[in-house]
């Protein structure tokens, strides 16, 4: 009697007849004869009995196919036979095409997945070799039946499957200090502890670029002034020590001199230990700029996954009020100022600024001659966005304002819009943790099978009745995808789960990482509210208050259901405010070939991005935000707030001071401002006028406009796909 069933990728589950019932119903129902329930029954119960106590997935239905054949219903069997050689082929011809696309490096969806990687390279086209093959291997063999249904029939996108198999998990908040403390072990070679503040530095980008190659996803610094102001010290007791070598003089009584801020002056009419202080920091904040500069070099330029994509990063910073840690982020947010290369806008890191009041926000915070920095900084460069710690569910009851580790406390995001704070086992920390895997639901899909019921009362109880069926079955593909990867070995992932990953340090190194992944978080992503409103009231909720009632209802439900299974599961599960890139268009395709064209549901290229206005729908900003400003404490897993400004935004840094003032006033929980930010792409001079046609420093037409697409920048919209780009062009200005 069968008892438990070997699937394709190794896991061993229970036995379960009604999948063998479900895969004969459904050849039958193929035949003229239709089906036949008895005939199920008897081979099913056949099965079950003669079968051995454990089997794989393919000897059972070999003896499926076995029966089926012995049986009076051949014509079954062969349909059951067809369909199996029919996958089969289809996936070898899809997979024929989709190889031939990118060897004549075809611009299309495929090859345009990721705007920040460049698939015609070599490497870029290994990887999507790779990609493309790997997702019919999960399709067949990692997926439930339910959950392979449901992908199939654009209802659930899976992200990142292509790595599945590889057990990787999506992104993490990286512990800095642990790996500049006590330096680490990548798996070729060891790393010493940093002593001064080019070292660090260089280790911060180690860090994320070696984690990259662990991961499918992002990689953060939650604190990187925190992390990297001991080193400005360190660096500037070095500055002291060379003075004394120099002088033969002892200046050690200077090494722990206190330090209002580290500002560079002129040595004039300074004399004694106050010329010798003032001349050892001019040295290091010099130094500490040098080093910022080589970070944002660094990261626009260190290529990881196979050496096709820089890494995609994010670092944390603001609320450190130690002069050390005021340098760094000085200096840090001089350099961007100035650009890298020619003169550009560097594309990574994302750089986040958080927001306290009494720390980093108001005329009187130690921080707030930085923050108007800050603001400067995003007038011209798009960065950095801006992190409301001040939100009511960004808040951490144990924070202090004289805790020297109170970054602990402080929650940090990842620059697409990925939050992990809230933990069901372990300190409510985004330090050491990350999201594990998420997946979206298509919500527009579900509204627009409910359209044709005329009552609206029943119509939204459908939707809800398919919204609650869809939430179940992607709760569970989560919870298995999150089994899978609990079955990774410690040496799988060297750095991130020796020094990165919160509780690694008591793993052993031939074991699994399964008593320290449920740290992190399971996302549940939604896409297209707006349109998912318009075809279940007519209207989209930034124009109807009816809409927004719903649209809240909804998303409220959503947030319900996912505190309900992380109950049932015993995992982290949350919403997420999808950043869907090329999700935005695929999901619409499919619902369009499926229901033809509807008017402001599937007329347009793309759905909108998780609960955003419509990018075409004329607003003023203060509206945007009242309208999306509830959906922030409702997606956990994530969200972002954006405004489109007009003009030359690099001499109106008060434009973005009230951008933030709304976050502060609607609880916003994170935000960026767009505008126009034009690039040559022979020379690198970039420029904010209206329609730019040709370059006015070397003449060239070759433009580009730099632009954000899900929450990070592109550098060049060529490696947009279709539906991004048709999105961009829809956008409108925020009055």
């Amino acid at each position: 009697m069968i008892q438990t069933v070997v699937k394709r990728d190794g896991r061993i589950v229970g036995f379960n007849e009604e999948k063998i019932i479900t895969a004969i119903r459904k050849a039958m129902l193929h035949t003229d004869k239709g089906e036949d329930m008895s005939l199920i029954r008897q081979i099913t119960d056949h099965i079950s009995f003669r079968g051995d106590a454990q089997m794989t997935v393919e000897a059972i239905q070999d003896m499926v196919e076995m029966e089926l054949m012995k049986s009076s219903r051949k014509d079954v069997a062969k349909k059951y036979i067809a369909y199996r050689n029919q996958r089969r082929i289809a996936r070898k011809a899809k997979t024929r095409d989709i190889f031939q696309e990118i060897i004549n490096i075809q611009s299309n969806d495929v090859t345009r997945e990721n705007a920040n990687m460049n698939a015609d390279t070599p490497a870029g086209m290994m990887m999507k070799f790779a990609s493309e093959t790997t997702k019919p291997f999960v399709d067949d063999f990692m997926l439930s039946e339910e959950v392979f249904d449901a992908v199939r029939d654009n209802y659930l996108h899976i992200h990142d499957k292509d790595y599945y198999p590889t057990k990787s998990l999506t992104c993490c908040q990286h512990p800095l200090d642990n790996i500049l403390q006590n330096g680490f072990n990548a798996g070729h070679g060891e790393s010493r502890p940093a002593k001064r503040i080019e070292t660090a530095s260089i280790m911060a980008c180690i860090s994320m670029e070696t984690a990259q190659n662990e991961m499918h996803g992002g990689q953060a610094i939650p604190a990187f002034d925190f992390y990297l102001a001991p080193y400005v010290r360190a660096s500037l007791i070095e500055e002291l020590k060379g003075i004394e070598e120099l002088t033969g003089a002892n200046y050690s009584h200077l090494y722990d001199k206190e330090v209002e801020d580290y500002v560079q002056q002129p040595l004039d009419f300074l004399s004694g230990d106050e010329r010798i202080m003032q001349h050892a920091m001019n040295k290091t904040v010099a130094r500490v700029h040098q080093a910022m500069e080589a970070f944002i070099h660094n990261m626009n330029t260190i290529h990881s996954r196979g050496g096709n994509q820089v890494v995609f990063s994010s670092i944390n910073y603001g609320t450190d009020t130690s002069a050390e840690g005021r340098c760094i982020i000085r200096e840090l947010l001089n350099s961007t100022y100035r650009g890298v290369g020619n003169g550009e806008t560097a594309i990574f890191p994302i750089q986040i600024w958080k927001k306290k009041r009494g720390v980093s926000y108001l005329p009187g915070d130690r921080n707030y001659d930085l923050y108007k920095l800050a603001c400067k900084v995003t007038a011209r460069r798009f960065f950095p966005n801006f992190l409301n710690l001040d939100a009511t569910f960004n808040q951490n009851e144990a924070w202090r304002a004289d805790d020297p580790k109170r970054y602990m406390h402080e929650v940090a995001t990842m620059g697409c819009r990925t939050r992990v704070f809230e933990n069901r086992f372990g300190p409510k920390t985004s330090v050491g943790r990350g999201n594990l895997s998420f997946s979206t639901i298509n919500i527009v899909r579900l509204a627009i099978e409910c359209m044709e019921i005329e009552n609206l009362d029943e119509r939204i109880s459908l939707f809800f009745a398919k919204l609650d069926n869809l939430l179940d079955i992607t709760a569970r593909q989560l919870h298995e995808r999150m089994e899978f990867q609990k079955s990774a070995f410690v040496k799988q992932f060297p750095l991130l789960m020796s020094a990165l990953w919160i509780g690694s340090e008591n793993l052993k190194p031939g074991g699994t990482i399964a008593p320290v992944i449920n740290q992190g978080t399971l996302g549940i992503g939604f896409i297209g509210l707006a349109e998912c409103l318009v075809a279940l009231v007519g209207k989209h909720h930034g124009e109807s208050a009816e809409a927004q009632e719903l649209g809240l209802r909804i998303i409220t439900y959503m947030r319900d259901r996912a505190n309900g299974f992380s109950e049932q599961y015993q995992h982290n599960y949350s919403i997420l405010a999808t950043p869907a890139e090329g999700l935005s268009g695929r999901f619409t395709r499919g619902d369009r070939k499926h229901f033809g064209i509807i008017p402001g549901v599937t007329d347009r290229e793309y759905y909108t991005n998780s609960n955003h206005i419509p990018v075409y729908y004329k607003c003023s900003a203060r509206h945007k935000a009242e309208i999306e400003a509830p959906y922030h404490a409702l997606t956990g897993g994530g969200h972002i707030f954006y405004v489109e400004i007009d003009g030359d935004a690099t001499h109106n840094p008060e434009a973005i001071m009230r951008v933030v003032d709304m976050m502060d006033q609607y609880n916003i929980g994170y935000g960026s401002v767009n505008h126009n930010r034009n690039r040559c792409l022979d020379c690198g001079h970039e420029n904010s006028a209206k329609d730019l046609q040709e370059c006015p420093k070397c003449g060239s037409k070759n433009l580009d406009k730099l632009q954000r697409i899900t929450g990070y920048l592109v550098g060049t919209t060529d490696r947009w796909n279709k539906a991004k780009l048709a999105e961009l062009n829809d956008r409108v200005v925020h009055e």
